[in-house]
């Protein structure tokens, strides 16, 4: 079987590549799909919609037209990873993870211990919580694997 696997949130660092490579290393069957991960790009999705006097207007129609890709992608996938940085709070990457809750799609979430109170409602509904790619890449070896 082929595994579609989500990639959600924090955009700063290489965590999307660590779990890329290292689950190529092992040779799993995974096909990956991410939110848009360029901050320019995403908050321009919706200007070609009109222009807006009011950054919230601009953010609305573009958090709808990302949410429509989105939403389909989560759908589509068969597992998600969510990742939480502790630089920025990362709202976009929790609405991905209700969604998945919502729809009943398995999800791991990726943050440091730093933050779990703030995330104890995501990490009750995720199936794993992980604080390393490498953890994530275990358990995604795991499920597909054995």
């Amino acid at each position: 079987m082929s595994w579609m696997v989500y990639l959600s949130g924090e955009i700063h660092t290489d965590w999307r590549e660590k779990i890329m490579e290292g689950t190529d290393k092992l040779a799993l069957d995974i096909s990956y799909t991410s939110a848009v991960t360029e901050h320019e790009v995403s908050d321009a999705a919706g200007d070609h919609l009109g222009p807006e006097d009011k950054n919230f207007w601009r953010d609305h129609k573009s958090a709808k037209v990302n949410a429509i890709r989105n939403k389909n992608i989560i759908k589509a996938c068969d597992i998600a990873v969510i990742r939480f940085g502790d630089k920025y709070k990362q709202w976009n990457a929790a609405f991905d993870a209700g969604c998945c809750a919502a729809l009943g799609k398995p999800y791991i979430t990726l943050h440091d211990e730093s933050i779990i109170h703030p995330l104890k409602e995501v990490d009750a509904a995720a199936m794993a919580w992980a604080q390393t790619p490498a953890q994530v890449i275990e358990t995604l070896n795991y499920v597909i694997s054995v």
